[in-house]
């Protein structure tokens, strides 16, 4: 089924039920913005090391704008629940409720958009860390001998 046809045809119920699981989805993804900033804190020393400052400045800023993103997307979803009020309230406002549909539609493309990178942004955050990690293993293994 097309987009539009989608739209149209999707139910208040369904929206509903869309709205809660981006927000869940979204305010889990919140939390593991939080684990991911004390992650950092835990490592600062490293991250600074000079060969490898320009990229972990640049992740950490690219996790420091996903955390906006995701507020804002978190705050767009709170505001589109409470306007499904359009929906169902037996008036009928054809207008308002296909202006409605269609702003669903586009949250769905967003937070979809959004969900990528963050799976894109995890993997190279965990990435960052695993080398750390190694690195700091290699270390100690060597100070040992």
């Amino acid at each position: 089924m097309n987009k539009s046809k989608y739209a149209e045809w999707i139910s208040a119920e369904q929206m509903h039920e869309d709205s809660k699981e981006w927000l869940s989805e979204l305010l889990f993804i919140k939390d593991e913005h939080l684990f991911f900033d004390d992650l950092i804190k835990s490592f600062t020393l490293q991250l600074l090391e000079p060969e490898k400052f320009s990229d972990n400045i640049e992740i950490i800023d690219i996790l420091n704008k996903s955390e906006k993103r995701n507020n804002l997307l978190i705050e767009a979803i709170r505001v589109h629940e409470n306007d499904l009020q359009i929906i169902v309230d037996g008036v009928n406002q054809i207008n308002e409720e296909k202006v409605y549909k269609k702003s669903h539609q586009g949250l769905l493309i967003k937070i979809r958009e959004f969900e990528n990178e963050y799976r894109n942004l995890k993997t190279q955050l965990f990435e960052i860390i695993k080398n750390i990690k190694k690195e700091d293993k290699r270390n100690r293994l060597l100070e040992d001998k």
